[in-house]
């Protein structure tokens, strides 16, 4: 089910190193499941916590699964959704409370307009069994994500918590392929997630024990980047050393595409992030400077509403195959940007995942990133 090259899913094959683009609620904004395809994405992250509440495991059952439901045919990776439960309760308590067994979860918050319940109460075996009611491809097991801030003992209490939830997550996991009559070669793969912040010794620990109970991957937990907005980049590689080899490294909300260049030397293979998505919704896009080198991993932002484009009658990229750039000028996305058409938000998208899953193909195309030109891990200047 994992080899070197790629992994092979029961939803497909995903070549790695892989970018997966972030529908939290069973949908990335802007675009439909032939716009993802034509871009050339294998696969999507969306959360269990979220869609628990909206559409619920009852509706998800009634189809299947999130593939049927959503119209998408491809790999899905459900993330458990702790991360943004801590977020969220970190920003007020009224979202919720995290217990040693289990997590408190409201899903309306403070303003109590919630989905389909008041209250989720979210263990380790419900985390589970619910990604079962998604038949999702790739299983993440709850974990407790912790602030750069939080405090030593903070931190020693997120990796205790964290390893305990994973044991009782691939328990849970182990009895659902046994009441579901799941063959080897058909289960989904499930993945843990190394906590510890930036504390060596809570790293070491957490990948050790996670490593003796046995998963199909590991998630580097926590944040990527520090208050400074650069990347942790020695946390980064010392968390990817303590992961099996043999098993997928996974840089979690990690997208940037110099990050992803420099994770993916590190040994990462599978990363998700909002970034793409998000930027070109904000008028943001990337444009590889690849005019005399096709390899190269140089990039520069491009500003839709930079006046300059007001009249140019050339495509964002002219090496680019998407969607957009195939058939619009950059005066026409000018234009769209501009008067708000809901149209500008879809061809942005669509570029800018195109951009990523061309990011990757350059990625796989280097045989080895860690030799290559340092100017190319360098983005070009807008």
């Amino acid at each position: 089910m994992i080899d070197s090259l790629q992994l092979n899913l029961r939803h497909g094959e995903v070549p790695l190193p892989a970018f997966f683009p972030d529908g939290t609620y069973g949908a990335v904004r802007s675009v439909d499941s032939g716009d993802l395809e034509n871009c050339g994405v294998s696969g999507l992250v969306m959360n269990s916590l979220h869609l628990m509440s909206k559409p619920g495991s009852g509706v998800l059952r009634h189809f299947g699964g999130i593939n049927n439901f959503c119209g998408w045919d491809r790999p899905v990776l459900t993330d458990s959704g702790g991360f943004q439960v801590f977020s969220l309760i970190r920003q007020n308590s009224k979202y919720g409370e995290i217990r040693k067994n289990e997590l408190i979860f409201r899903p309306g918050g403070v303003s109590g307009q919630g989905g389909n319940a008041d209250k989720i109460i979210f263990t380790p075996e419900k985390c589970i069994q619910f990604q079962f009611a998604c038949n999702s491809d790739i299983m993440i097991c709850l974990d407790y994500c912790t602030d750069p801030s939080d405090t030593y003992e903070v931190t020693k209490l997120s990796v205790e918590l964290t390893i305990k939830w994973a044991q009782r997550c691939k328990k849970e996991y182990l009895n659902q392929l046994a009441i579901r009559k799941i063959p080897d070669k058909n289960r989904p793969l499930l993945f843990a997630v190394i906590q510890g912040g930036g504390y060596r010794d809570l790293r070491e620990l957490c990948g050790r024990e996670l490593t003796a109970i046995g998963f199909d991957g590991y998630g580097f937990g926590g944040w990527p980047v520090g208050p400074d907005g650069k990347l942790v980049d020695d946390i980064l590689q010392y968390t990817a050393d303590l992961m099996p080899d043999d098993k997928i490294k996974y840089a979690m909300g990690l997208g940037k595409p110099d990050g992803v260049i420099k994770c993916a030397a590190m040994g990462y293979s599978l990363f998700d992030c909002v970034i793409p998505t998000r930027e070109a919704r904000h008028n943001r896009l990337y444009v590889f400077d690849d005019h005399k080198d096709d390899h190269s991993l140089k990039y520069e932002h491009y500003y839709v509403l930079d006046e300059k484009h007001i009249r140019e009658d050339r495509p964002v990229s002219p090496t680019c195959d998407c969607p957009c750039c195939g058939k619009y000028s950059r005066a026409y996305l000018y234009h769209l940007y501009k008067t708000g058409d809901s149209l500008a938000y879809r061809l942005g998208t669509m570029h800018n995942l195109r951009f990523y899953t061309r990011l990757m193909e350059k990625i796989r195309n280097n045989k080895n990133p860690q030799q290559s030109n340092p100017q190319q891990l360098i983005p070009a200047e807008s």
